[in-house]
């Protein structure tokens, strides 16, 4: 039964199923609360710099070695990203009709992009706290916003029963921009979250609007209904963002150890964090946009 849905008579005596705002509003203010911890914790703390910094600094030994193939998709990947959820999304329009769906998966997208503009141009210089790194601020990463955007469109425009498999492919291809971005020096971990952060704050605010106007069409069935509806994405995404916070957490305790000596470990904890939150961001999506929408047992 769900829980996240009332239910009033329409003007002919049909049933009117009215979404509950508060789980996409307290979504989209985790979704804030990450980006201001982020930025305190990496851009305001020395230890939270450090690692930042480091992860960049160590990226330049594996960028020697796959820089070039990084390098080739962070050039396609502005175009690559608008061009395929334009397509997947005017291809679901046409064919199911959903016209203030792509408008509204469309608009934020749009406001994605646009706010992580704002906020790169707004920020202030990266505080001196005694780490040697560049002052210019970089956050959030632009083409982490841009991926993982175009993925959230898909995500949105889709109907429940394909949501679970577009969270993770979508993820996924974020995951990769994100990764990509570090590799070749352009961001710093702390770049990436803010940019998925944003994100997801601005697909809340849309998955509301969505299945609020499209409640026809926005209804869950359940797991078994469709391959793409399986529990298995949401326990892959579970599974890999605890092996990569575990992992990472444990290689951060290796490397701040009292001797040790690093060339590889702050990059990998970087990594780390960029899997743990690209995943962990959605599995919250599939859990907010099918608990909304599930269908309710006849009584």
């Amino acid at each position: 039964m769900n829980t996240h849905a009332t239910h009033r008579t329409g003007p002919h005596g049909r049933p009117v199923t009215r979404i509950a705002a508060w789980p996409f509003l307290g979504a989209a203010l985790i979704s804030l609360a990450g980006l201001l911890l982020s930025y305190r914790f990496f851009i305001g703390t020395t230890t939270g710099q450090y690692i930042d910094e480091s992860a960049l600094v160590e990226a330049g030994a594996a960028r020697q070695r796959i820089g070039t193939q990084t390098s080739q998709l962070l050039d396609l990947l502005p175009v690559t990203s608008a061009v395929l959820a334009t397509l997947v999304v005017l291809f679901v329009t046409l064919a199911r009709r959903r016209w203030k769906a792509a408008g509204i998966a469309l608009a934020a997208m749009a406001a994605a992009n646009l706010s992580t503009q704002l906020i790169k141009a707004g920020l202030p210089d990266r505080p001196s706290l005694g780490v040697n790194t560049l002052a210019l601020n970089s956050l959030p990463s632009g083409h982490s916003t841009m991926a993982a955007s175009a993925a959230a469109a898909v995500f949105l425009v889709v109907s429940p029963r394909w949501r679970p498999a577009a969270a993770v492919v979508g993820g996924s291809y974020a995951i990769l921009a994100g990764i990509s971005t570090l590799i070749n020096q352009w961001h710093r971990p702390s770049d990436v979250l803010a940019a998925f952060f944003i994100v997801t704050f601005w697909t809340a605010v849309a998955g509301l609007y969505i299945v609020r106007t499209g409640t026809q069409w926005n209804v869950w069935l359940g797991s078994a209904a469709h391959w793409a509806s399986g529990r298995w994405w949401s326990i892959a995404a579970a599974v890999l963002a605890l092996v990569s916070t575990v992992a990472g957490a444990l290689v951060l305790y290796a490397a701040m150890s009292p001797g040790a000596a690093s060339s590889t470990s702050y990059l990998l904890v970087g990594m780390g964090l960029i899997v743990a939150a690209g995943y962990l961001l959605a599995l919250g999506g599939i859990i907010l946009l099918t608990c909304s929408v599930r269908r309710r047992k006849s009584r």
